[in-house]
């Protein structure tokens, strides 16, 4: 099979936590549903969930995922532990 490499890309990107932490991470509509346990960090669906639209669509934001701006401006965002498998900082970035 093909292989290829990723070509070196410059990102911004913030790590979110909370609303307030990225201006495009807004309330879910699901947000005030209580009981629920998301599936992919095992936290509470309540108030510490955000959600943001991606070129592919809307995507759930948990804590501690990063918001990547992508090439051509776009958000998306990205589990931790990718984020540090795939990017390392650069200048005075931590």
């Amino acid at each position: 099979m093909p292989q290829f490499r990723k070509r070196p890309v410059v990102v911004e990107a913030v790590q979110w936590f909370k609303l307030g932490d990225h201006p495009e991470v807004k309330i879910p509509a699901w947000s005030h549903e209580g009981g629920w346990i998301c599936e992919v960090c095992s936290k509470p669906l309540d108030d510490i969930h955000g959600f943001i639209k991606t070129l592919e669509g809307g995507h759930r934001v948990c804590p501690g995922d990063w918001i990547i701006t992508g090439v051509k401006g776009e958000f998306y965002p990205c589990k931790d532990e990718i984020f540090r498998m795939t990017y390392e900082a650069i200048g005075d970035a931590t």
